[in-house]
């Protein structure tokens, strides 16, 4: 494939990358990179996890200096020797992964290192008053007084946003800005970069999501491998040329692969018991009577807007969150005492939705995070057998395609899909018979994402009870053989065979707890019983958008 590359030449660059490379223990990250930025423009930068996206942008903002090559910002060269020098020539970045402070307050958060001062102290009244109307603006409700941890994923990232917005910038980089954000709170980001761009602020928007691109970037620089291949204007670039371009492969062959890497049939639905079978599952202001079951070799899908209770469901399932009431059998037998522990001995497994402060953990190495939870296995009197460590490893790291320098790399190191692959491979390590998945395509690459689902359809064949969790209704829709849709912590909605579309899932929503359109089983007096049980109501269809 021929490498492409913009050649204009434009004095009023508010940003230029020439020639950088940048390596880490001799593996080249970056390799002549050339990246150009234009005031008042939105511009994509993609690529497959581990093309050097995170490394360019590090390079950008004196996180990393570059081996060789220059950065130039505002027309003169610049050295920046960490964040803080070029957040204060006015690069500002808003990162997947919220780098705020959890313990402080909202308003804290949002005034950190400029807080306004009264005496020479800080002036608290004024300070919360003036973040309650920041952020009313990005149509976030909150009480700025209350510790950021506490709130959502998507409002912590509009907390995020408008910290990085208020802080006078003249680039704005946004990784991944949309990856816990719902639709509602998409659209108030597109109108922030709207804004942005008439002000002549430039924004540099990396996503995975192409329809994202489509919808607001004027140009965009593909990566691959640590180089440019491709800068270009996004009007007039087919879709499936842009896929072509980050996968390296023709535009036939993405073609036919389809939008997901899913398999058209649907899993078979064996008879006899469910290998879970949760009741009533009801914790309180978050989860309120959830029921639902996992046969072996199925794949059940949990769907619903941010918020809805599906990662409360998880937890309560497998003790990470306790319960107020309600039940959980594996196997048809009842999990009594409930907890992490207790679960992944009765083979149910979590991948959990923030994988950075969740899931793996960051100073270990690949080896160490894929083998934590497998260690009582390969012990013996207490000692770990190196040998039966590295060939579990080893079997997973090939199994998955896990892109490393070597088992020992820190796994921090690694590119986002990646380490959701080490996550997979330190679960599937355990052989489970219920895996558990919270959003386990968020944050990574098509490529990535694509390995994902085929090994979500294969561990199904393989006979394991998937729950899929997913904000992309088309990987639900494509990736499910049964969908259960939640609402304010709710069922609200159960599609099955042809009703699994984005229709019925945007009528079983719409519906939403109004009695008169639950789906109800005249032999069952649980309405929320029958919903997960697969007993279907016509009147579900025929609910409208939102």
């Amino acid at each position: 494939m021929l490498v492409e590359k913009d050649q204009t030449t434009h004095p009023d660059f508010v940003l230029e990358v020439a020639g950088v490379d940048k390596s880490f223990a001799g593996v080249r990250a970056l390799r002549g990179v050339d990246f150009a930025l234009r005031p008042g423009e939105v511009h994509a930068l993609i690529g497959e996890n581990g093309a050097g996206k995170s490394t360019l942008i590090k390079v950008m903002t004196g996180v990393y200096r570059p081996d060789a090559g220059r950065v130039r910002f505002a027309g003169a060269e610049r050295d920046f020797r960490t964040p803080l020098e070029a957040q204060a020539a006015g690069i500002s970045t808003i990162y997947q992964e919220v780098n705020l402070v959890p313990l402080m307050s909202v308003a804290r958060n949002l005034f950190l290192g400029r807080e306004p001062r009264r005496f020479g102290l800080v002036d608290t009244s004024r300070m919360n008053r003036e973040a309650s109307h920041v952020l009313a603006r990005y149509g976030v409700d909150v009480d700025v007084t209350r510790p950021l941890h506490t709130l959502g994923l998507g409002a912590q990232q509009m907390v995020a946003l408008a910290r990085a917005v208020q802080v006078d910038a003249r680039i704005v980089i946004m990784d991944e800005p949309t990856s816990s954000l719902e639709p509602r709170e998409v659209d108030t980001l597109f109108s922030v970069i709207r804004d942005l761009k008439a002000q002549g602020i430039a924004v540099v928007y990396v996503s995975h999501r192409l329809d994202e691109l489509y919808a607001i970037c004027d140009r965009v620089t593909v990566m691959r491998d640590g180089a440019i291949v491709h800068t270009g204007d996004m009007i007039g670039l087919e879709r499936l040329r842009l896929i072509s371009l980050m996968l390296g492969r023709e535009i036939a062959a993405v073609r036919d692969t389809g939008s997901t890497a899913f398999d058209a049939d649907r899993h078979s639905r064996p008879e006899g018991p469910p290998a879970l079978r949760a009741r009533d599952l009801t914790v309180r202001h978050r989860v309120y009577g959830v029921s639902l079951d996992i046969h072996p070799g199925e794949v059940v899908g949990l769907g619903g807007l941010l918020g809805a209770g599906r990662s409360e469901t998880a937890k309560a399932v497998i003790g990470a969150l306790a319960t107020d009431a309600g039940e959980v059998e594996v196997g048809g037998r009842p999990l009594t005492r409930r907890s992490p522990a207790s679960a992944i001995r009765a083979g149910v497994v979590l991948l959990p939705e923030d994988r950075k402060v969740e899931g793996i953990i960051p100073n270990l190495s690949v080896r160490e995070n894929i083998s934590l939870a497998a260690l009582p296995r390969l012990s013996r009197a207490g000692l770990v057998s190196q040998t039966k460590q590295d060939e579990i490893v080893r079997l997973f790291m090939d199994r998955l395609r896990i892109k490393a320098s070597s088992p020992d790399q820190k796994v921090s190191d690694l590119s986002g899909g990646n380490q959701q692959k080490v996550l997979l491979a330190r679960w599937l390590a355990l052989n489970p018979q219920v895996l558990l998945l919270d959003e386990p395509t968020r944050g990574i690459d098509v490529g990535a994402k694509a390995e994902v689902q085929a090994l979500i359809d294969e561990l199904a064949r393989a006979g394991l009870g998937v729950l899929l969790i997913s904000s992309d209704l088309e990987e639900l829709i494509e990736g499910a053989d049964r969908v259960v849709v939640l609402k304010d912590g709710r069922v609200v909605g159960h599609l099955a065979d042809g009703d699994v579309t984005e229709e019925g899932l945007l009528g079983a929503l719409a519906t939403g707890d109004d009695p008169a359109n639950r789906l109800t089983d005249p032999d069952e007096p649980s309405s929320v019983h029958a919903a997960a049980t697969g007993v279907h109501n016509p009147k579900d269809e025929k609910g409208e958008q939102q």
